[in-house]
């Protein structure tokens, strides 16, 4: 398999504007990586074909949008529950709306997730059915409601 070329300092500079500014306008971003515009464009077309760049999206304040509470949740498998569990748990995290990310890690817990929820209420019906579903062998559910955001990166990992 080939591996693609390494970013120069140049894709790194366009990267580091648009993480900030993704509506920023080619001339600008010409200007600020010190490019003309036609070799800028021609990088980030090129950046978004090898997939660094894999989209672009709006910064929203989901208090503003729809009150209610973040909460991360560190979820833990039961330790005999295999692959077919794990796809099971995230076909079911993929179709479920309030569940804003979810990250594979390592340790005591096998996922992180960042839901938003209008209530205690509602976590506490929608993780309910979760331990509920035999399928999923969901072992452990910690949850940790967010009480301020502290620092919120634009970049999206």
């Amino acid at each position: 398999m080939d591996t693609p070329p390494p970013l120069d300092r140049i894709d790194e500079a366009i990267l580091n504007v648009l993480r900030v500014d993704g509506r920023i306008t080619f001339e600008k971003l010409s200007t600020l990586v010190h490019l003309s515009p036609r070799p800028c464009l021609e990088r980030v077309r090129k950046l978004e074909r090898r997939g660094v760049i894999r989209g672009y999206s709006a910064i929203i304040d989901e208090q503003k949008v729809a009150p209610g509470l973040s909460l991360l949740v560190l979820v833990a498998l039961s330790g005999q529950s295999g692959r077919a569990a794990q796809k099971a748990f995230e076909a079911t995290i993929n179709a479920c709306p309030e569940v804003h990310d979810c990250h594979l890690i390592s340790g005591h817990f096998d996922y992180s997730l960042r839901l938003r929820c209008r209530d205690m209420e509602h976590y506490r019906v929608l993780t309910e059915s979760w331990m509920n579903d035999d399928a999923l062998h969901i072992d452990k559910l910690v949850a940790h409601p967010e009480l301020a955001s502290v620092k919120r990166s634009a970049q999206l990992v």
